[in-house]
């Protein structure tokens, strides 16, 4: 007599499979097709960044790689802020601005040198402006950002 395997090769793969969907709460193992999803960037307190009033502005900051990024997309379609690095320590060595395209139509700084940085309209998702380098030095004692309209900050001479 000759039994088939069929009914224990079944039995087997169903075995197998439940206690697999059973550890659910056991660390997911690492399938070719599970990809880990993004972890949100750790917010970091490098630059003290206050309003005209002298209040602290809370606009999150992160690192990415060397790059700190301030994060503008809270911030609204216009307005200015100081940007300080915190007492006793540098700038950072490269600085960048996240904003959301079509959020405000230029990004005004002004440290050193002045730069006007338009806003891209088109996408959907957050997009970060680079400072350029030179435009704020290690001596700067401070970096003032305003954004809004871009004729607005066109029109404006760096002295005003």
């Amino acid at each position: 007599m000759i039994r088939s395997a069929r009914p224990r090769n079944a039995a087997l793969l169903v075995a197998v499979l439940l206690a697999t969907a059973g550890c659910s709460h056991l660390p997911r193992p690492h399938w070719p097709w599970h990809h880990k999803a993004a972890q949100a960037p750790e917010p970091v307190h490098e630059l003290v960044i206050t309003r005209a009033d002298g209040s602290e502005a809370a606009l999150p900051q992160y690192w990415k790689r060397n790059t700190l990024v301030v994060d503008l997309q809270s911030a609204g379609s216009e307005g200015s802020v100081v940007i300080k690095p915190r007492e006793r320590t540098y700038w950072p060595v490269r600085i960048a601005f996240r904003v959301m395209p079509g959020q405000f139509g230029a990004l005004e700084v002004q440290a050193r040198q002045r730069s006007v940085l338009p806003i891209t309209t088109t996408g959907s998702k957050p997009v970060d402006l680079e400072l350029d380098p030179g435009v704020f030095i290690m001596k700067s004692p401070q970096i003032a950002v305003h954004w809004g309209a871009a004729d607005q900050a066109t029109d404006q001479s760096p002295g005003s």
